[in-house]
């Protein structure tokens, strides 16, 4: 009995290995793969382009798909996120400069209800179209957990640039110029 002993062990072990391995391979998120390609330098097509979002304080939805063409700062947020609310005069600056590029920033509602995040709109000025992420399926594609998160998507509808936290002045400036230079 004892001689197997030492190999029943070995074995175990090895099998547990496996299974951690497996695990942990399983639980990559789209967080590490769209994050660890943009790093890289191999800008991912960003997901859910066909998934319709109804547009904040309209009957209408639109798609990704449909900024094909244009340059896309997606800004997850919501109306409860105090860095939400310190980003929010910083986007719409930008919006400004963005629209005279052919380009547009895009709000998406993550966990909250479509009257606080219109109150939120208003008190923040949001000229920028907004869409509700009912389900959070569409968000959750992204890889994002939380908000406020910043996504800056390419004329073809590639990820070029993230962040996963508040966005500031500076980082929009040193990531805007390159992608808006870029054309179809």
């Amino acid at each position: 009995m004892r001689r197997f002993l030492l190999p029943g062990l070995v074995v175990v072990a090895a099998v547990a290995l496996l299974a951690l391995l497996a695990v942990g391979v399983s639980n990559q998120t789209s967080t590490s793969s769209i994050d660890a390609q943009v790093a890289r330098g191999t800008y991912p097509t960003a997901p859910s382009l066909s998934v319709a979002l109804p547009v904040l304080g309209s009957k209408r939805s639109v798609t990704l798909a449909d900024y094909r063409g244009k340059v896309v700062v997606l800004n997850v947020f919501a109306s409860w996120c105090d860095p939400c609310k310190a980003e929010a005069p910083i986007l719409a600056d930008a919006e400004r400069t963005l629209r005279a590029h052919d380009a547009t920033i895009l709000g998406v509602t993550y966990l909250d209800n479509s009257s606080a995040s219109e109150q939120f709109v208003r008190q923040e000025h949001i000229t920028y179209p907004v869409l509700r992420d009912v389900s959070g399926d569409f968000v959750r594609s992204f890889g994002t957990t939380g908000v406020p998160e910043t996504f800056v998507i390419n004329r073809q509808g590639r990820i070029q640039a993230l962040r996963r936290y508040q966005l500031n002045t500076t980082w929009l400036k040193q990531t805007l110029p390159r992608i808006l230079a870029e054309r179809s």
